[in-house]
């Protein structure tokens, strides 16, 4: 009888998609499942799913890829996925109400009367709108009795574990927020037992219960990784989990950071410990890919047109877009922030907008990589970039050219999937650690070198755009308070 090779059933959760596959030793996606999630869009600050969503997703995913002769040789489960989103849970385990997403906004209004019962102590400069503490005291205000049902606390990858493993704990990376500000719970009024169990993303939270149905079935008994965010899984499979390193991430929203050995802190930015004397400095945005998405809506558009559009003459006067559609996140943790084309010509059409899109999320990059850099007292020498943004050329370089430093992408579009199967591959005892496997499971494809006129022009460029944000914000707040249109 043929022995089937271990293989990791590996799946990253999205702000927009689930996908999962089964990935080998060698790093090695062999099938692939991609699937929409259905996501209601943010309206007036409110953004919630229902867990359920997610939970179906792997359920269907798990069913197709079962398909394979492949699933027998199932050895691992590694989870990743988007964090900043609160699942409540009772005692039992039962959903209590939608869970919070990363993008809902409502505990701005709460944040004065937050800030003031809570002492001196070092977390509570992160506390914004985003904060798992501030949602939490806005729901004591809003929703008491549901609150006082609470038990715990959960991520989505940490709701997909307790319905696969039956335990409920959350992992150091993805609870950090929440972890930090533990001991603010209690003077806000929330009882510090919503935080759960706490392990290492290497750890492994259980093995698949019996008793699940259809495909699902087939995995009881496999063991389930702790796993971390869907950035930190990423990250690892773009082999950029070392020091010195920097990263990019470009999907639905943009995330960026430096890999230091000290905990270095920038105003703005996140720090947080993602391994054995290894930290990040530097965190999520509100724009991305999306910014593209709006944009192909907008000049009609498909973005996979936007490669032949981009290869089109611009006008020579450039056009400057600030990006922040859905107010921000890092650096400026604001969600009345708006965005803005400016420079606007007579001659100006589809193709300089779309550069324009480009060129201001870029920026928005440049500033986070500048505090992190500055933070750390070191020059990143070479970016790692994954997501969809990283499968356009122009793109690659002009991240370049921007952030005047060396773009590499790897051989692989789902870096999350190898990430999270360098994890459970150390946890399997494969003989290999997370820095041996990005080193045997990583493979860069290309580097996209800066090119010294374009660096120059955009230095100039990036000033332009840094006077138009300073001006710009006050009008953003005043328009972010209004209502509905005249007329």
């Amino acid at each position: 009888m043929r022995q089937i090779s271990p293989l990791v059933l590996a799946c990253d959760l999205g702000g927009s998609s689930f996908r999962a596959g089964l990935v080998d030793a060698q790093g090695h996606v062999l099938h692939q499942v991609t699937t929409s999630e259905p996501t209601p869009p943010e309206q007036d600050g409110i953004s919630e799913c229902d867990p359920q969503l997610w939970w179906n997703v792997l359920d269907s995913s798990v069913a197709a890829l079962a398909q394979e002769a492949a699933f027998a040789g199932v050895a691992a489960i590694a989870i990743s996925a988007v964090t900043r989103t609160q699942v409540l849970l009772d005692a039992h385990g039962t959903v209590l109400r939608p869970a919070i997403l990363w993008r809902d906004t409502r505990a701005e209004a709460f944040l004065p009367a937050l800030l003031a019962r809570l002492p001196a102590h070092g977390e509570v400069g992160a506390i914004n709108a985003f904060h798992p503490l501030a949602r939490l005291f806005a729901l004591s205000r809003t929703e008491p009795q549901m609150l006082a049902r609470a038990a715990a606390v959960l991520e989505p990858k940490d709701y997909l574990h307790l319905r696969l493993t039956g335990r409920m704990a959350i992992d150091s990376i993805a609870g950090a927020r929440l972890i930090a500000a533990r001991d603010l719970l209690a003077p806000a009024g929330l009882d510090p037992c919503l935080v759960p169990e706490v392990l290492d993303p290497t750890e492994i939270v259980g093995s698949v219960r019996p008793g699940l149905p259809g495909a699902l079935a087939r995995l009881e008994g496999v063991p389930v990784l702790a796993m971390a965010t869907d950035t930190w899984a990423s990250v690892l499979g773009l082999g950029a989990l070392r020091q010195g390193f920097a990263y990019n991430l470009s999907g639905t929203t943009e995330v960026l950071g430096l890999l230091h050995r000290n905990a270095a802190r920038a105003e703005g930015l996140v720090t947080v410990g993602w391994g054995p004397s290894l930290f990040q400095i530097g965190g999520p945005s509100q724009t991305g890919a999306d910014s593209l998405a709006w944009l192909s809506g907008v000049i009609g558009h498909e973005i996979a047109d936007l490669a032949a559009l981009l290869a089109q003459p611009r006008d020579p006067q450039p056009v400057l877009f600030l990006p922040y559609l859905q107010g921000e996140r890092v650096p400026y943790w604001d969600p009345s922030l708006r965005g803005a084309f400016i420079g606007l010509n007579r001659r100006h059409g589809p193709v300089d907008l779309a550069h324009a899109v480009l060129e201001g999320v870029a920026f928005l990059n440049r500033i986070v990589l500048t505090a992190a850099e500055q933070a750390c007292g070191l020059q990143a020498h070479e970016i790692r970039f994954g997501g969809g943004g990283a499968a356009s050329e122009i793109w690659c370089q002009t991240k370049a050219d921007v952030l005047n430093r060396p773009v590499v992408v790897i051989d692989a579009a789902e870096p999350g999937l190898i990430g999270a199967a360098i994890v459970a591959f150390a946890a399997l005892g494969g003989g290999t650690g997370l820095a041996d496997g990005q080193l045997r499971m990583v493979r860069p494809r290309r580097s996209f070198t800066p090119r010294p006129d374009r660096v120059a022009a955009y230095d100039t460029l990036f000033a332009r755009f840094r006077e138009a944000e300073s001006a710009l914000r006050p009008i953003s707040r005043k328009l972010a308070e209004c209502a509905t249109n005249p007329g």
